[in-house]
């Protein structure tokens, strides 16, 4: 689907501090692109039968919505918003949100923690929205309350050995909107630590110097023509490629500290298999800035060189 500035910016709220956070982002997001915003609200608290003696939630403006009563108190005499819109939707966030990113440009929320692990554990929602929704997603990841200033970077993640365009291309025209550089992170295997949801395992030995010396200049040769359409078409942005040896999820992990917004590709979809890859998913869960997901379909630049 091609989307246009006239597609919204969705922000799904849910009352939490967290949630806050994440629509703040969506709206300097819609400001930064020229798009409507609409905030929507699952109530998961409406049963089966009062969703469907009830179908008027589902058109935007739901006066009766709790939360979105709360967004409307808070976000009114405030100057300088993008055209908002509201929606109140029954059923679970994590059946009801991923569904709505097909009219959408971008599908913007905050993670949710369970129990006592909060930093480790990624709420359904976000994980559902991330796997499914037909727009990108990004998720904005528990922070202090104060935002940072900007650090004027973003990361993109690529897979040396099936470079996705259309995730390339969300991060040149992001960090073109932004006047930021881009920081290009690909990995190439060795037998080194593995960071996994729970953290990083052990290291193991390095492989000797000239076979890692040889996968590292392979992987450069492979992103660099990857990038070639893409840093043709935006010359404006700043490009740094780092190729550095064992995990992808990792090094992701370390360069979102110092990043405004990580941008990761999600997963061919599988029939039987509609979850993240393990990537992507470990990136969600230790992130320290807010992640982009962004399915293939999404717009893309040709693969190779004009």
């Amino acid at each position: 689907m091609h989307r246009t500035p006239e597609h919204p910016v969705i922000a799904a709220v849910d009352g939490s501090e967290n949630g806050n956070r994440a629509l703040e982002w969506a709206v300097s997001q819609a400001l930064l692109v020229g798009a409507p915003l609409r905030i929507v609200h699952a109530r998961l608290y409406m049963n089966t039968i009062g969703a469907i003696m009830s179908a008027g939630f589902q058109e935007s403006g739901a006066d009766d919505d709790p939360v979105l009563v709360r967004v409307r108190a808070a976000l009114a005499g405030r100057t300088g918003l993008p055209p908002i819109e509201y929606a109140s939707h029954p059923g679970t966030p994590d059946e009801v949100l991923p569904n709505l990113g097909e009219g959408a440009q971008l599908m913007v929320l905050g993670s949710r923690g369970r129990g006592g692990f909060a930093s480790l554990l990624l709420g359904s929602n976000g994980l559902a929205c991330a796997a499914r929704a037909a727009c990108p997603v990004v998720v904005v990841p528990r922070a202090p309350a104060a935002l940072r200033d900007p650090y004027g970077q973003l990361v993109l993640g690529v897979n040396a050995a099936a470079p996705d365009d259309s995730t390339t291309h969300f991060a040149f025209r992001e960090a073109s909107r932004r006047g930021a550089r881009l920081r290009v992170v690909v990995a190439h295997p060795w037998a080194g630590p593995v960071f996994t949801p729970a953290g990083p395992l052990a290291a193991a030995a390095h492989p000797d110097g000239p076979a890692q010396d040889r996968a590292r200049h392979q992987v450069a040769a492979l992103v660099a023509a990857h990038l070639r359409p893409h840093t043709e078409r935006f010359p404006e942005v700043e490009v740094e490629v780092v190729v550095a040896p064992g995990d992808a999820a990792g090094h992701l992990v370390a360069a979102s500290m110092a990043a405004d917004l990580v941008v990761i590709g999600r997963h061919r979809r599988r029939p039987l298999s509609p979850r993240l890859g393990s990537v992507t998913n470990a990136v969600l869960l230790h992130t320290g800035c807010p992640v982009a997901v962004v399915p293939l379909e999404e717009c893309a630049v040709p693969a190779t060189a004009s």
